[in-house]
């Protein structure tokens, strides 16, 4: 079994928008902005190569589908895919993952399913995969609010539902690979995320999305302003947060442009701290 975070395409956004209503001064000390205030973000996804020698990818980040325009809009960087560039650097394919579990159809996350701009007409990357999706958050995909719908691209749920690879998951469902998968369901950020969890002998390994994107929002009451109910979100990460620290465990980040996994401990004040670790020393 082994683990690897794969970087995918990387992205600068408004830094006010990513830490909601905590204030520059505050938010300025963990991500330092650029001169349109923009803070550097990963979209970054977790390998995971089973005892069954089967290949589990967790998201696909942005990619680099977006045409130009769009493209310097959302502040993404390179214009290949990233993701598979870095896939094929450690000797895989596309072709050769087997399955690609989703916590949510947000862009961010589900945009590295599609080729880069150009390569017409649209399909689906990964032709042997099985997709995972949260059944909640899929109906909510399919009719979103019009506060969350440009966070959506609809060819990619087309093409989802006309692959006949579509899995869509229910709370107490688990992917029964080795090691187990199960899942945290979240709907503070979005309806029906899915936040994965993977059941190592060192302790359980959670990617938790956009729930906590990066170590500065382990902090309790920050949040995001694209979080659709900061109050549930905050309430959710904390009941989390607090099963990893009684299970040894470890959260992994998709948008923290420095750490991909940290383990979670509670300081001296009470408050929960990420300690960077190697995710591939993981076992």
């Amino acid at each position: 079994m082994k683990l690897h975070a794969i970087q995918g395409n990387s992205q600068k956004l408004d830094g006010g928008s990513m830490f909601g209503n905590a204030p520059k001064a505050l938010w300025s000390r963990w991500a330092e902005p650029d001169e349109l205030n923009r803070i550097d973000l990963s979209t970054r996804a977790l390998l995971l190569q089973t005892d069954e020698d089967e290949n589990i990818l967790f998201e696909t980040g942005i990619g680099s589908f977006f045409d130009p325009k769009l493209k310097e809009r959302y502040g993404v960087v390179e214009d290949e895919h990233v993701l598979l560039k870095n896939l094929k650097n450690i000797g895989i394919s596309h072709s050769d993952i087997d399955a690609v579990v989703l916590s949510h159809l947000h862009f961010d996350h589900a945009g590295g399913l599609l080729p880069e701009y150009g390569d017409t007409p649209p399909r689906l990357l990964f032709p042997n995969a099985t997709y995972f999706v949260g059944k909640k958050h899929w109906k909510r995909a399919q009719n979103p609010h019009v506060r969350e719908k440009a966070s959506f691209v609809p060819i990619i749920q087309e093409l989802l539902e006309q692959s006949d690879r579509l899995t869509l998951i229910e709370d107490g469902d688990t992917l029964k690979y080795s090691p187990k998968i199960s899942f945290h369901f979240s709907d503070g950020h979005t309806i029906g995320l899915m936040a994965s969890e993977i059941a190592l002998k060192s302790g359980p390994l959670i990617f938790i999305s956009d729930i906590a994107p990066g170590i500065p929002w382990v902090h309790i009451p920050i949040t995001m302003g694209y979080d659709r109910y900061p109050e549930l979100i905050i309430n959710e990460k904390k009941e989390i947060l607090q099963e990893v620290v009684e299970n040894h465990g470890y959260l992994f980040f998709t948008h923290d442009p420095v750490t991909a996994c940290a383990k979670i401990e509670v300081d001296d004040k009470g408050k929960y701290k990420a300690v960077p670790v190697d995710v591939s020393t993981l076992s």
